[in-house]
């Protein structure tokens, strides 16, 4: 490409101005000064609190847990993306695993977030009690329901 530059530059020398004589190829300009800071929105930079109400969240209390489930496949992707995904037990798609919501699982969900889904754990009737854990699910809208199985009643109980 130089080559082409030099053999331009006697070309600049005849027909163009002192100002493009500075670079030795004037119609050349380098990708490092496209993706400059500059040229970002500035609404990009902008603080993401006030979303807290379109994603259901409050900022003063944060969920506790994650749902994180792996949407689009390792295949073709670095190594450390393969690792990651295997050390969050993200080997299956569209398989949900929980995580807590701590800055070291979300630095970890940091370089694969464009391979995972994540939604907050929501528990709209409480937190379920340690035996009624073995009936729990979680619904599509990231709920965490107990479906309670009907117990035989005690016929003590009917007769009075």
């Amino acid at each position: 490409m130089s080559g082409v530059c030099h053999g331009l530059s006697s070309f600049s020398v005849k027909f163009l101005s002192e100002a493009t004589l500075l670079s030795p190829c004037p119609w050349f300009v380098s990708a490092r000064s496209k993706f400059t800071k500059a040229r970002i929105p500035k609404e990009l930079f902008a603080e993401r609190s006030k979303e807290h109400e379109k994603y259901g969240g409050d900022p003063d209390q944060p969920h506790k847990l994650h749902i994180v489930t792996r949407v689009k496949s390792t295949m073709r992707r670095p190594y450390w993306e393969k690792e990651m995904v295997k050390h969050l037990g993200l080997e299956k798609a569209h398989v949900p695993v929980i995580h807590k919501n701590t800055p070291a699982v979300n630095s970890q969900l940091k370089f694969v977030k464009h391979l995972v889904r994540i939604q907050p754990l929501r528990t709209p009737y409480g937190l379920p009690a340690e035996q009624d854990m073995g009936d729990t699910y979680i619904n599509s809208k990231g709920e965490l329901i107990v479906r309670r199985l009907l117990q035989p009643v005690d016929p003590k109980a009917i007769e009075s």
